[in-house]
Formats: structure tokens, sequence, C-alpha cells
């Protein structure tokens, strides 16, 4: 078998490390999770006996993180012929190399009934010998301390325990910090990397980690440096990732906010507004793309629906107006960015696990920060807030229900 390898560099300690603990800190786009998933597609097929949990707060959101970027590793590897040596199940999320028998399963830990759960998994060839968290930090150490304690008995020779937990590093007193990184153990390799370490990053995501640096200092020290941050300055704490109806006839009402983009993101979500909650359903997210690429891609985005949008944008309004879609534009008065926020803190928002830009966005979208008063001040950080705006735009029907009635369209609260 031929296999095509890409890697950088700066994880060769970490792929070769057999320590218990492995704590990969790094900035967006540094190649972590990408180099974790093509290193546990190698090992599972050289070692046998082994078998791989992937672990996420959520266990849904593992489809478009750990999973995805195992799928992505095979395809990777093996092109066509990845079905000649892994077996996928997409519906289940279960993998399994066929040489061997080794496994790899997917779980969460949100509750009591999940974390039970872990106590009792078993595979029918090997053990459990290898944990992958990813977003580590959503985990308290509690979660980390079950998944910890199934990782014990003896093992066969020349296998080993691992746990490997990759995470962008958005707290500076988070107890990660405190455990792997503050004090030295011989069972630990710590490890921090950045999108500038990344070989395959293109030319324009510099380009916008550049912006960033520019408009978003602090934030450029997490998401840009992988150096430990502070999550003060928030701006929302009222959400989750959970399953949510894609059935619009659940909702009170459903509604799609989008934010034009190029050289920064295009947003276009479907919300659904029910007893006072906000539920985000699906979307589109991207960049460098014009309205007509958008409009080709846009089939799951209703068009019997308003979509609210930039009104800084006329053109690119009618556009998809004459596409079919309801696009209409959002009437900015004075302070309607503030007013949208205030109103957004007064529900609660359900995401779903699929919209994985969106998730991004929102935790770590932040009030800017004065450094010479040392306070947040009421504007968030114009950066990174793309999935942001189409959130603000897309429940002005509801903020403002006499502004939906205005435009003749059904749907009006």
């Amino acid at each position: 078998m031929k296999i095509k390898l890409q890697a950088n560099k700066s994880f060769k300690e970490v792929d070769r490390c057999t320590k218990r603990y492995i704590v990969m800190k790094g900035s967006a786009g540094s190649g972590k999770s990408v180099d974790t998933a093509q290193n546990y597609i190698l090992r599972l097929m050289h070692d046998k006996g082994r078998n791989l949990l992937c672990v996420r707060k959520v266990d849904v959101t593992n489809r478009d993180s750990t999973f995805a970027e195992l799928q992505s590793a095979v395809f990777k590897l093996f092109g066509d012929k990845y079905s000649n040596y892994w077996y996928i199940n997409e519906s289940a999320m279960k993998m399994r190399c066929k040489s061997n028998g080794n496994e790899i399963i997917f779980r969460g830990v949100k509750d009591d009934g999940q974390r039970e759960k872990l106590k009792s998994i078993t595979f029918k060839r090997g053990k459990l010998t290898d944990v992958w968290i990813e977003e580590a930090t959503e985990l308290t150490q509690a979660d980390f301390e079950i998944i910890d304690d199934r990782l014990r008995g003896e093992l066969p020779p020349g296998l080993f325990y691992q746990i490997r937990m990759t995470f962008n590093p958005v707290s500076a007193t988070h107890w990660i910090k405190a455990v792997f990184f503050d004090r030295v153990d011989e069972d630990v390799l710590t490890h921090s990397s950045t999108y500038l370490t990344n070989r395959f990053i293109d030319a324009a995501y510099h380009r916008r980690m550049l912006r960033r640096k520019e408009v978003d200092p602090e934030g450029y020290r997490v998401y840009g440096l992988g150096e430990w941050g502070e999550t003060a300055g928030l701006i929302l704490h009222n959400w989750e990732v959970e399953e949510v109806s894609q059935n619009y006839e659940d909702y009170d009402d459903v509604a799609v906010g989008q934010d034009f983009g190029f050289n920064h993101a295009n947003a276009v979500y479907v919300y659904g507004y029910r007893d006072g909650d906000i539920y985000v359903l699906k979307g589109l997210y991207g960049y460098e793309k014009d309205t007509s690429e958008w409009i080709a891609e846009a089939g799951e985005i209703p068009k019997d629906k308003v979509m609210w949008c930039d009104s800084a944008e006329p053109d690119r309004i009618k556009t998809w107006r004459t596409a079919g879609w309801r696009a209409r534009p959002v009437n900015k008065e004075p302070n309607s960015v503030k007013a949208q926020i205030d109103w957004i803190k007064g529900r609660h928002v359900h995401i779903h696990p699929s919209c994985t830009d969106f998730i991004k966005e929102i935790e770590q979208w932040k009030w800017k920060y004065d450094s010479i008063r040392n306070v947040y001040l009421d504007e968030p950080v114009p950066f990174f807030d793309d999935a942001m705006a189409s959130l603000r735009y897309g429940i002005e029907g509801w903020r403002k229900p006499k502004a939906h009635l205005n435009t003749g369209l059904k749907g009006g609260l």
C-alpha cells in the first residue's frame, strides 16, 4: 500500500510520543486536529488491539468535527480505494479498520447518562487504548477524570494508553492550564501550534489573520497565536449546541438572515422562533464567492421565508430576490446593533451542531476593549462576526413585528 502523507514538521514530536497525556493548544488553522486525525488512522491500522474513543461535550458535535476529520484523513490517505481499508458507517458514526478490526467510536459527556455509558464501553477486539478529546476546554475536570479512569488494565506488549486533547486556549484560568501546563509531569507532553507553522494554510487565510491582528489584538493572541486568553467581554452566554428539529412546522415562525461578504465571510442561516427561544437550523458560510455562486449552493435555504439582509448591499438583495428568495433589507436605525444584541440576550439560542462556523463565532464574539480606561465598550469587535450579523438580521421580524408585517409577507408575529 502506498500512502501519500502530508504533515507539518511541528507535530513530529507529538506523533512519536508514547506518554499518557498529549495536551495540544493551538490557534485556529494550526492543523492540530488534522494531524491528530491522520495520526490515529495510521496508528489504528498499524497496532492490532487498539481502539479509539472520540469525545466532545455534546455527542452530536462529533459528526462535524472528529468524525469529519477522521473521514477526511481516510479519504486523503487512500483516495477512491479507502473502502478496501476502512468500513465507515456515516449514520451510526462508526469506523472500523478492515485488516485488524480496530474501531473508532464517538461519545459525549453532557449529562450523567452519557458519562455512565462511558464506563461500559467494550470492543469486540482489543481494548480502549486511545481517547481524543476535541475542544477539550468544553469539558470539566470531573468529565476528564471519568474518561481517564477508563484507560486501565494490562495491555499486550507494544501497546500503551494515551489521551490526546486539542483546543483553543480561550481562558488562562481554565483547569487544563493549571493541571497540565503550570507544572511538570513526566507523563505529560504539552504542545503549542499556530497557523504560522501550518504549511497548508492558504494566503487568503493569512490575510484574514493579519486583519484580525489589526482590529482585534486580544482575539488574535488567542485565535492567531494560540496564547492563553480570558473569557471576559464575551457578548453571549445564553446558547447551547444540540439537535434541533429541521421541520419548519415545529416553529412559530422561520426566517433567514444574511450578511454579505467576500474577503470576510458571507453568512446565510435559517432561524426558527418558538416560545420565545431562537433556533439556528442550518446555513452557508464561506469566503471569496460571488452572489451567483452562493445562490447556486442555496438549495436548502427556503425561498418561502423572509430573508433579512444587510441594507448596505441593495444590488445583492435584488439579485437574491430575482432568483426567487424573499430578500429584504434590515432597517438600521441608530443603536440598532446594541438593541438587537439586548433582544437576543433575553432569549435562549439553540444551535444545530452542523452550524460549525456559527458556533466558532458565537463562542468568541466579544465587546471592544478600551485598554486606556480598562473597560469593555458597548460595541462588538468588528471581526469574525459575519454569522453574528446574520443572527442579528434574522431576528428582526420577531424583534420588531411591525417591520415584518410592513414587508407584506406572511409570517409576522
